[in-house]
């Protein structure tokens, strides 16, 4: 009996270890695997370039980041500049990705999602307000103003939004996402904005409204900011 507890104790430990390797990015087993965008085979991730081919304009990208980016076309008054492993291919498998977000006055980055990246952002300019909601059944909001120099970090998964609240100053912010690709999911986009749209009978019991506000939310243009 002693060895067959001890048997199902190493089960669980193995099964729950697994899980944690596959929540995460695909970690390198070599220096490196810059991405090959070229390749029709699909894995986790990106196959592998011939490192006797890799230069190191595969690590490079001249991303301008310096440069403040247009806010007035997006409607939600806010840019996300995103380094990932699509724009630099020497980020394939280092689970580590980039974004550079400005903000108009009055502008946000709305709620939104990660779902495979935990964001740690920091305030170049200006201030911001930002907070995230934890899961059911609490949802409770963690919110802070954040001045220039100021870090605050969203765990993953979770809604989190950032919000410009001064009407007369831009700000900006730089967020790390640990990620090489983590993906966003900008909440009233998905909900409102779906191809096809999800029924406006199930949205209006969803959120306790009448039908013809939820027709008038998916009559909307749920535009992208990200970039």
């Amino acid at each position: 009996m002693a060895c067959s507890s001890c048997f199902l104790l190493i089960v669980a430990i193995l099964a729950l270890v697994s899980c944690q390797a596959v929540a995460s990015d695909p970690s390198p087993l070599q220096d490196f695997c810059v991405a090959d965008n070229s390749s029709r085979v699909l894995v986790n991730g990106f196959v592998c370039k011939d490192p006797k081919v890799v230069t190191a304009e595969d690590f490079f990208l001249a991303a301008k980041l310096d440069m403040p980016r247009d806010t007035k076309m997006s409607k939600v008054g806010s840019n996300v500049t995103l380094i990932n492993v699509m724009k630099l291919p020497g980020l394939n498998t280092l689970g580590i990705s980039l974004a550079r977000i400005d903000y108009a006055p009055l502008g946000e980055n709305p709620p939104h999602t990660h779902p495979r990246a935990t964001e740690i952002l920091t305030v170049l300019e200006g201030t911001l307000y930002v907070g995230f909601v934890t899961s059911n059944t609490d949802n409770k909001l963690f919110s802070k103003v954040l001045n220039k120099g100021v870090v605050f970090v969203f765990p993953q998964g979770l809604i989190h939004f950032h919000f410009n609240p001064n009407p007369y100053k831009p700000a900006v912010a730089m967020a790390a996402l640990s990620s090489q690709k983590s993906g966003a999911i900008t909440i009233a986009n998905t909900v409102f904005g779906s191809k096809p749209m999800i029924s406006d009978d199930e949205l209006a019991k969803a959120f306790q409204v009448e039908r013809k506000t939820i027709d008038w939310f998916q009559a909307q243009f749920w535009a992208e900011n990200h970039n």
